[in-house]
């Protein structure tokens, strides 16, 4: 029997997704600690400016001279550790959301639906530009806001969870001991739709990364002096065709960490 029998592709596909993301946080959150250069700093000589990729710099320098390699890594470590951050936030509010909507059902149920429809027709991406536009930025102020415009759909999936869930045996079991109905969401219901939650959680931090960078690009994120890939991004798009590497690299960790979490995501949604 061949490994092709013995692993199915969801298993080989999450393997190869864990592999690439757990490499990715491993040199993003260690790398910058063992690069001989400072991101920040501009590297001496003054003509080291936009220097190509080379033995000494990886992936080249920027505009002031710094080392783009060890951007890309301090960026990721920010850029990532936004988008866990905010995935965390999204996931309590939109699992405690959908879940009383669901367990509860009636009216409670409708009103929460509507607003959660109203909340949904207007894109993730432009919330959080008209957010950001209007209060400001801010590293708190951007996680607040991309947490406070990314939880409904999380509350859609979880409210279905919970109302397939809440006629179940052990659901009545627990109402007929006496447990109120927060003990039996958060005791009996949400330890049941973490599958869903799992799955839901891996895609959303692709969005968020996604995202942020996007809001980096256009100057509506993370602010200068620090780095995020879509800040990068953006420091070399004026000089992307002598310059490319300022740019290409910050993109092609972008790609990599959305390719390897949507294969995570696609593989966690076959074993629901």
């Amino acid at each position: 029997m061949t490994n092709m029998k013995l692993f199915p592709s969801h298993q080989r596909s999450n393997a190869w997704g864990v592999a690439l993301f757990v490499g990715f946080l491993l040199l993003c959150f260690a790398g910058p600690f063992f690069s001989p250069h400072d991101p920040d700093m501009p590297v001496s000589p003054s003509e080291n400016r936009y220097s190509p990729p080379s033995k000494m710099f990886w992936f080249g320098t920027d505009k002031y001279g710094r080392d783009v390699f060890t951007r890309v890594l301090v960026g990721g470590r920010l850029s990532l550790g936004i988008g866990l951050s905010v995935v965390a936030i999204s996931l309590l509010i939109g699992s405690l959301y959908g879940a009383l909507s669901g367990y509860v059902g009636g009216f409670l149920d409708y009103i929460l639906m509507r607003l959660l429809d109203v909340l949904l027709s207007f894109p993730l991406i432009f919330l959080a530009i008209i957010c950001m536009a209007l209060f400001g930025g801010g590293l708190a102020y951007l996680i607040f806001i991309l947490a406070l415009t990314s939880w409904m759909d999380i509350a859609r999936l979880i409210r279905a969870e919970v109302h397939s869930l809440k006629n179940r045996p052990f659901t009545l079991r627990a109402k007929a001991s006496g447990l109120g109905t927060c003990r039996v969401i958060i005791k009996h219901l949400l330890p049941n739709t973490f599958p869903t939650l799992a799955a839901v959680a891996v895609v959303r931090l692709a969005d968020i990364v996604l995202i942020e960078s996007s809001l980096s690009f256009i100057g509506l994120g993370v602010q200068p002096p620090m780095a995020s890939w879509g800040a990068i991004i953006n420091d070399g798009r004026m000089v992307f065709l002598p310059a490319w590497w300022v740019s290409v690299f910050p993109g092609l960790a972008i790609i990599l960490t959305i390719f390897s979490l949507n294969l995570i995501g696609d593989s966690l949604k076959s074993w629901r």
